[in-house]
């Protein structure tokens, strides 16, 4: 890999650490996906995984101090752990993987998918629980608290879909099948966020699971709900 590239990506996981984006086990596992990714798949997913770093940054950076004061902000004051990063990359990651050796267009669509996720869940959730209004539990439809696990709003679902729309863009370089990845992207990511949302509401909340699996689960099947809907079409 060209060394130009490895110093940016060394510029990049500084910046954030400087930014209390990531600390620093946060930061050595964000440049690790970093160059794995632009290893295996090349620049779009790399600029795709960038857009959710700093759109994930923004919005949870969005009315920090508000979020504190109603006790709903982001454990660590903000600062995201190897944990969130891998919970958050790694199925992106396998699927690139897979799509190195088989280079399939699915597994574009499921590689995006997972990113997308990943996205869909950061915005929906941060900004959420500030323009939410009359949340409710994704699985019983009961009135919620803004941040309750599981807690979904009309708002929250709009920024999803954004999201899920924000990566999509990035697929769309690699593939002659534009419309199809474009829309299995998009879906997936929005479809992989109200997982994340059910199984937030469920496991959970039984506390079988916690955040950081939520993430990966999320990001997997919606990969795979993305490579599906592509596969559909």
């Amino acid at each position: 890999m060209d060394t130009i590239i490895i110093a940016i990506i060394g510029i990049l996981g500084v910046m954030a650490y400087k930014f209390r984006a990531l600390d620093g086990k946060g930061t050595l596992a964000a440049a690790f996906l970093g160059v794995f990714t632009l290893e295996l798949g090349g620049i779009y997913p790399f600029l795709a995984l960038l857009t959710f770093v700093i759109f994930g940054i923004l919005a949870t950076k969005y009315k920090f101090s508000e979020k504190i004061k109603k006790g709903i902000a982001q454990e660590g004051k903000g600062i995201r752990s190897w944990r969130n990063v891998f919970g958050n990359g790694l199925a992106a990651l396998i699927f690139l993987i897979v799509e190195y050796y088989t280079k399939q267009d699915i597994f574009w669509a499921a590689t995006f998918s997972a990113i997308a996720t990943a996205n869909a869940d950061t915005l929906a959730s941060e900004l959420g629980k500030i323009w939410g209004k009359h949340p409710r539990i994704i699985t019983t439809l009961e009135p919620a608290l803004p941040g309750d696990e599981g807690a979904v709003s009309l708002q929250g679902e709009v920024a999803a879909l954004i999201g899920g729309f924000a990566i999509a863009l990035f697929a769309l370089f690699l593939t002659q099948n534009k419309t199809e990845i474009f829309v299995a992207v998009t879906l997936g990511g929005f479809l992989g966020c109200n997982i994340d949302s059910v199984i937030g509401a469920t496991l959970e909340r039984k506390g079988l699971v916690n955040n950081h699996h939520t993430n990966f689960l999320a990001t997997l099947l919606g990969g795979i709900a993305g490579a599906l809907i592509f596969f559909l079409l």
